[in-house]
């Protein structure tokens, strides 16, 4: 008895498998039948890209400010602490190589002699010329003098001695004047000379105590408390012992506020349209797997760049961090999960259920019954995974995941509401599956 029940059972539990398999409809192209249900619910259209951590308020640390002034475009870093550090307001940072410096330091300290050697001369030149120039003056007033009294004592000369002493004192007197006008000029031309002796001094003088000056910013501290976060170049590359630091931009790392972070990440030109302000943004960490945070998009370039070894264009975009958690550290790798549309209540399926028929009817394979039929339907948007469907299928209808074997020449049932709006291509022409992105809805792009 019990071994006639037990023939009972697997006769019962074989009958079951090749209904199954009778129902189920016949094997895929590529393995055993998958059919999964048409779902339900909200359907969100994102764009994957990854980006870098960082703060978004921070302090700069800089070298000296005023290289310009002094023709030093640029500097190498010969010195930096270890980036990640806790650093106290005053703390030793970083020191740049004073190479270049030290030697405009000498030049300019040679000028500074040899100018101040030409003012001592031209003081003494000056001093000299205008001793000259005074001790004529005083001979020229004793002629005057002297012509005075010869007229004097000629009043009881004859009218021509009397009239020729009259003469020579007047041309005593002239001479005088002239003397008087040309000391006069001599004086303004060696205040001219000595300003500018005086000028020329001043002005090596504080170009060598402005070299001096610098020298000191070449040993760079820290402006207040914090983590030293090392800067970045054009290349995204932290900068290093070595590395060149522009005199346009003195800045060696910065001390970030690590309570308020963003996330910049780059989108390729083929989705920044989709990215706007104010979007919602879900943000994974690579370092943290398991830690997730909530974002929004605060920023979207509106001019395109071109990253290193890349030829696309892409466009940055800031997406604001909510929250704060001391394990997140700027430089951190991001994953941005950008939203760029949620439609609710909608129907969708995953993307390998798609098949294309003369680039004019896109159709699935859905199961009717017993038997599968191809259904032909119209998309919308879609993610990485799957695809809204607005017309063709109902929510728990149940669709292929791939081409069923022996439906290639099968008739597609068409939408009323596609017709007039198709290609004029036949209908029953052999199937062609969506295999490539000018077949498929568009897909997310994970950007980098």
């Amino acid at each position: 008895m019990k071994r006639n029940n037990k023939l009972f059972i697997g006769g019962g539990v074989l009958l079951l498998v090749i209904l199954f398999f009778v129902f189920s409809g016949s094997s895929s192209e590529t393995g055993p039948e998958v059919v999964v249900e048409v779902e339900q619910g909200e359907f969100v259209i994102d764009i994957m890209t990854s980006g870098s951590l960082d703060a978004k308020n921070s302090v700069p640390i800089k070298g000296p400010t005023g290289l310009r002034n002094y023709r030093i475009w640029n500097v190498t870093i010969q010195d930096i602490i270890d980036e990640g550090t806790e650093v106290k307001k005053g703390q030793y940072v970083a020191r740049l190589d004073q190479s270049e410096l030290t030697g405009k330091i000498k030049d300019s300290q040679l000028e500074v002699d040899e100018t101040q050697s030409q003012f001592t001369q031209t003081r003494l030149d000056t001093a000299l010329t205008m001793r000259q120039a005074r001790d004529e003056l005083i001979n020229l007033e004793y002629t005057v003098r002297e012509k005075q009294l010869t007229l004097d004592q000629s009043q009881f000369e004859p009218p021509a001695t009397i009239q020729k002493a009259e003469i020579e004192l007047e041309k005593a007197k002239r001479g005088l004047q002239q003397a008087k006008e040309n000391y006069e000029i001599k004086r303004q031309q060696n205040v001219a000379k000595m300003q500018e002796a005086s000028a020329e001094l001043r002005g090596d003088k504080n170009e060598l105590e402005g070299l001096m000056a610098l020298s000191q910013g070449f040993t760079i501290l820290a402006p207040q408390d914090g983590m030293l976060i090392y800067e970045r170049s054009w290349d995204g590359k932290p900068v290093k012992a070595g590395s060149q630091v522009s005199a346009w931009d003195p800045v060696v790392a910065t001390l970030p506020d690590l309570t308020k972070m963003i996330s910049k990440t780059y989108v390729n030109e083929v989705d920044i349209r989709k990215v706007k302000r104010g979007q919602s943004v879900e943000i994974g960490f690579d370092a943290f797997p398991d830690k997730n945070l909530k974002g929004r998009v605060t920023k979207v370039a509106n001019v395109g760049e071109q990253r290193p070894n890349s030829d696309a264009k892409v466009f940055e975009v800031e997406i604001e961090v909510f929250g704060t958690d001391p394990l997140l550290k700027p430089g951190m790798t991001t994953s941005n999960k950008i939203i760029t549309k949620t439609v609710e209540d909608a129907l969708f399926i995953p993307l390998e259920c798609l098949h294309s028929q003369h680039d004019s009817i896109t159709y699935v394979y859905k199961k009717s019954g017993a038997s599968t039929v191809k259904q032909e339907v119209i998309i919308g948007d879609a993610n990485a995974e799957h695809v809204h469907i607005i017309a063709g299928l109902d929510a728990g209808d149940r669709v292929h995941l791939s081409s069923v074997q022996g439906m290639e020449n099968k008739e597609v049932i068409l939408l009323e509401e596609m017709n007039g709006k198709r290609n004029p291509q036949k209908v029953e022409a052999e199937p062609e599956p969506i295999q490539n992105e000018s077949q498929q809805p568009q897909r997310r792009r994970r950007n980098n």
